[in-house]
């Protein structure tokens, strides 16, 4: 067993470039700033030099970082800031949908009802299913799988089909969402979910679980979303 990484079953170099891609993000390295020899990255992170000269070509090929002969591996840029923070009321989800403009994939659609949990409330007469990848810019940042009532579904089945569900339950007169509530807890991406999301096996992901009901405390909406580690920002305001 590796001293810092463990089992993991990734590739030395990946584990590496991720850390030292952190240390980008935070701010411990910022442009301009030169990276250690690969001698002094080997040392600390206990791999073999030609290790660490992958995890810093990996890190040259996303235009982070560019080496300069004579002179060392320099920091060039940020890693891309697309990330979705998390939310915590509705006026604060209604923005962060208006404020993205996701490409859709829908993998699979069907008839069948979701599984609730205490406290979700009762079940509609029937619903639709729909699963599907969320991209932005040709990048996938979540899997999502979707139940929604079959009587608002069937308000607008093509758009529900081509659109972003919530927005579009929010701007029908007719439906009311009297109560909603979501839970996240952080997991990692099987086989399926990380080739769908285009990261590794293993890697951290958010799970927010989405639950909408109306007046008589009917599920009206019911979602498992699975976001990139990597696309998503917890933010809590704090009482003083």
């Amino acid at each position: 067993m590796h001293t810092l990484f463990g089992n993991s079953p990734l590739p030395r170099y990946i584990e590496v470039a991720k850390l030292l891609r952190q240390r980008i993000v935070r701010g411990q390295w910022k442009i301009g700033d030169r990276l250690p020899s690969l001698e002094e990255l080997a040392k600390e992170f206990d791999v073999a030099r030609v290790t660490a000269k992958q995890a810093v070509d990996q890190l040259t090929q996303e235009g982070l970082v560019s080496p300069q002969q004579g002179r060392g591996t320099f920091v060039t840029s940020l890693p891309d800031e697309r990330r979705l923070r998390t939310v915590t009321t509705m006026g604060e989800l209604a923005d962060l949908y208006r404020d993205s403009q996701p490409q859709l994939l829908n993998l699979e659609e069907a008839s069948t009802a979701p599984v609730l949990e205490e406290g979700d409330g009762k079940l509609a007469d029937k619903y639709f299913f729909m699963r599907r990848v969320h991209s932005l810019e040709g990048q996938p940042y979540c899997l999502i799988s979707i139940h929604v009532d079959d009587r608002i579904f069937r308000k607008a089945p093509n758009r529900m089909r081509e659109e972003l569900v919530i927005p579009l339950m929010m701007s029908m007169p007719d439906v009311t969402i009297a109560r909603a509530h979501q839970s996240m807890t952080i997991g990692t991406a099987d086989v399926e979910e990380a080739g769908l999301l285009q990261i590794p096996v293993n890697s951290p992901v958010a799970l927010v679980r989405r639950v909408f009901n109306d007046p008589d405390d009917t599920v009206i909406y019911l979602a498992e979303v699975i976001y990139r580690g990597d696309f998503v920002r917890l933010e809590m305001v704090m009482s003083p």
